[in-house]
Formats: structure tokens, C-alpha cells, sequence
């Protein structure tokens, strides 16, 4: 049997229409808002929200009103091909073509909404996801990192405690992406990850639902950053915040403290997301490779394919490399949402694809920086702005450092104990 590197004619089609909207609609605002940090594009995310409302909450477990009203009236629901995470990459990679940062200022449930649906009960899902699917943007975002806890998520602690029917939450966290849209842009929520018992270490962490506007949580800090300037980053406190006991995502028991199941079940969001995250790294890639290509085409300059690699120039083994390993990345992190959507564990096939991407577009972005010379480190061009929005495709849910780590334990078969 032969293998098919080919995508379906549906996603083709969704393919050159997102590449079309990001051409038009993201490049030529790209510098303006990389200029202007914190700002945004309002009425950009606005039509975005209407256009791709509940399309966006879909891919996460929702539904948008559309599609219910069809259900009421009885129309029969059609069977489709089992591609929508295949189909959510390649969008990806297309909006990030047009730019990261405004990209990742889209409204959208986030790394919140892909907790709540994969630990959330259906209530929770109904309650905390369908408003996603409404005429507003709003945001999701999630909570982990904090001044002590980075990669090692078992030294967490913010601390939840039960009193009465409220979880009392206390600590604070950091580098929480799109926190200031979801907490004060928008009606949104932030999943903060606290641990309910610390003697339990990793089987006392929990996730908890907090909604905008809740007394006892507090925006301390919006960061300045590198890259990806349009979208928000911040520090959260929470002094004595209190959420509705039924905001706890899974089950409060600390039944072993051997077992961490439940830790397990949230963490496995991110063997959906991190793909995700690498399809971002092939957009921010894609658009520095085409640009050197185009200029070097205009410029005159002939790549020769095919040719013994003793007679290629330094520029031609450079720019194949770069082609290679862009590709290389593309194909793994294809397979990783391909298992996805075919029900197939896929934990090492998606931390294969993040190391690979995050750390083959800073190479490749950096590289196409240095064969463009003076030209490629001034702002007249998008191609240093590339170079700085790709490094935290390298570095955010989960650094290639750690995503390395993990493909050793699971190919090697050792356990976390075994292997740190």
C-alpha cells in the first residue's frame, strides 16, 4: 500500500482560502501592530469572531447555534471524514503565514477551552465553552507557570482549598497567554492549576475554572516582549479568590499519591495542542523561506535541484537544508494530528513535532536573516520581525528541551523517575 502525503480536497480549498484572508488581511497590518505592543485589532477580530465564531468553538466540543437549530429541526447530520485536527494545522500554518502575533491575538477558548474539554463533565463543557460561540470575542487561557514552577509542573504552589461550597484559591502565576483578553476583554475564563494537597505532589494538582471579573484575582503584570507583540502576556495573582465548588475540573480526591490520573487526563491536552503549536512554527517558517526565495528569484539567482551536493554553492546547501528540515517538521506534526483524529495515542508523536518545528524555525528564520545581510536585520522588511515571533514556538507549552525528553522516556520505555 502506498502511503498519501496528499490533503483532501476540502482541506486544499480551506487551505488557499486562509492563505488568501492572511495575505490580505494580516501582512499589511503585521508591522503596525508589531510597533504598537498591546494594541489590537478590534474590528479584525471582531469579523473574525463572526466568520469563525462557532467554527473556533467547534474544534473544542461545541456547537454553534447553526448547527443546533439544524439538530431541532430535525435535518440528519452528515458523516465527515475524520480530519478536523489535520484541518485545524493547516489552517494554523496559513494564519501564521500572515502573522504570529496577530494570529495569536484571535479570540478563541485556548489552552483553557482544551482543558475544559478534556476533563470537563458536560455541564461544564456547556457552561464554559458555549460562550465561545456568541457574537463577541472571548478568550480563553490557561495558568500554569509560576515564579518557581516552569517545566517542572510538580512544584507548583498556588494552593486550592475547599471551604464550605467555594474552592479558596492563593498564589500567583506567570506568562499567561491572552490573560488580559480572557479576564478583562472579554467574558472569558482562565484554567489555573492549583494543588489541593502538596504532600501528594503531582496527584494533588487540579485545574479550576475562574471567570472574569472574580473578586481576589488580579492582572500584576502585562509583559514587553521579543516577539508575538501583539498578543497579551501576563501575571496573575489570586489572594483569597474564590470560585464555585463545581469549577474544579475532575475530581477533587487525592485517592493515591502514587496515582495521578488525573493530572494525566489535563496534561493530555497538550498532545492535541503542541502539533498545534509546531503547525504555528511552519507558518512563521514558511513565510521567511518564501520571502528569500522570491527575493533571490528576483534577484536572478538560480537554485539548482537534482545536482551532486559537491557542486551545490554554500547559498544552495543552505537554502535546501532549510527546505528540508521545514518539511520534516510538516510531516510530523501531520501525523501527530492525523493519529488525533483517528483516536490513535499520539503523546510522542506530538512532543517529536513541537521539538522539531520550534527549533527548525528559529534556525531557519535566523538563517534567512544572515543570507539577506544588513537588508534582512532592518525593520524595512517583515523578516527580522519573523526571526523574533519564531523563538517562542520553541519555548512555550512545553520547550524543546522538555519535548526532547519526553520522546527519550518514551522510546527508550523509561519512566519519569528513571529519566530526568
Amino acid at each position: 500500500m502506498m502511503i498519501d502525503f496528499e490533503l483532501s480536497p476540502r482541506i486544499k480549498g480551506t487551505k488557499n482560502m486562509i492563505h488568501m484572508f492572511a495575505e490580505n488581511a494580516l501582512r499589511p497590518i503585521a508591522r503596525q501592530y508589531d510597533e504598537n505592543e498591546h494594541e489590537k485589532p478590534t474590528e479584525l477580530l471582531a469579523m473574525v469572531q463572526k466568520v469563525m465564531g462557532g467554527g473556533v468553538a467547534g474544534a473544542f466540543g461545541t456547537e454553534s447555534k447553526e448547527k443546533k437549530d439544524k439538530k431541532e429541526e430535525g435535518e440528519p447530520a452528515k458523516k465527515k471524514p475524520r480530519e478536523t485536527n489535520l484541518a485545524g494545522a493547516v489552517t494554523i500554518e496559513e494564519i501564521f503565514w500572515g502573522d504570529a502575533g496577530i494570529a495569536l491575538s484571535f479570540p478563541g477558548p485556548g489552552l483553557g477551552g482544551a482543558a475544559v474539554q478534556a476533563s470537563g463533565t458536560p455541564e461544564q463543557k456547556e457552561k464554559f465553552l458555549a460562550r465561545f460561540s456568541g457574537e463577541k470575542p472571548v478568550w480563553g487561557a490557561m495558568a500554569i507557570t509560576e515564579p518557581e514552577a516552569g517545566s517542572d509542573t510538580a512544584n507548583i504552589k498556588t494552593t486550592a482549598v475547599l471551604d464550605g461550597d467555594e474552592w479558596v484559591l492563593n498564589g500567583e502565576k506567570i506568562f499567561v497567554t491572552s490573560g488580559k483578553s480572557a479576564l478583562e476583554d472579554s467574558e472569558g475564563f482562565v484554567v489555573v492549576w492549583a494543588t489541593v494537597d502538596r504532600k501528594a505532589g503531582r496527584a494533588g494538582i487540579k485545574p479550576f475554572v475562574v471567570e472574569h471579573g472574580t473578586p481576589g484575582m488580579e492582572i500584576t503584570k502585562v509583559e514587553d516582549k521579543l516577539g508575538i507583540r501583539c498578543s497579551d502576556t501576563v501575571s496573575i495573582s489570586f489572594m483569597d479568590c474564590r470560585i464555585p465548588k463545581e469549577n474544579i475540573l475532575g475530581s477533587p480526591e487525592v485517592v493515591d499519591k502514587t496515582k495521578t490520573e488525573g493530572f494525566k487526563k489535563v496534561m493530555a491536552t497538550f498532545d492535541a495542542t503542541r502539533p498545534l503549536v509546531a503547525a504555528m512554527a511552519i507558518g512563521v517558517g514558511t513565510a521567511a523561506l518564501d520571502f528569500l526565495k522570491e527575493t533571490l528569484a528576483e534577484e536572478g539567482v538560480e537554485l539548482r535541484y537534482g545536482i551532486n551536493p559537491c557542486r551545490m554553492t554554500a547559498l544552495e546547501r543552505d537554502i535546501m537544508q532549510m527546505e528540508a528540515d521545514l518539511k520534516a517538521a510538516r510531516l510530523l506534526t501531520w501525523r501527530a494530528v492525523w493519529m488525533l483524529d483517528n483516536g490513535l495515542r499520539n503523546d510522542l508523536q506530538a512532543s517529536m513535532a513541537k521539538a522539531k518545528a520550534g527549533l527548525a524555525v528559529t534556525r531557519i528564520t535566523q538563517k534567512a536573516v544572515e543570507l539577506m545581510g544588513p537588508l534582512g536585520y532592518s525593520r524595512e522588511l517583515l523578516l527580522e520581525k519573523w526571526m523574533r515571533d519564531s523563538k517562542i514556538n520553541d519555548i512555550f507549552e512545553g520547550t524543546g528541551q522538555i519535548q526532547l525528553l519526553v520522546t527519550a522516556r518514551r522510546i527508550l520505555g523509561f519512566s519519569r523517575e528513571q529519566l530526568k
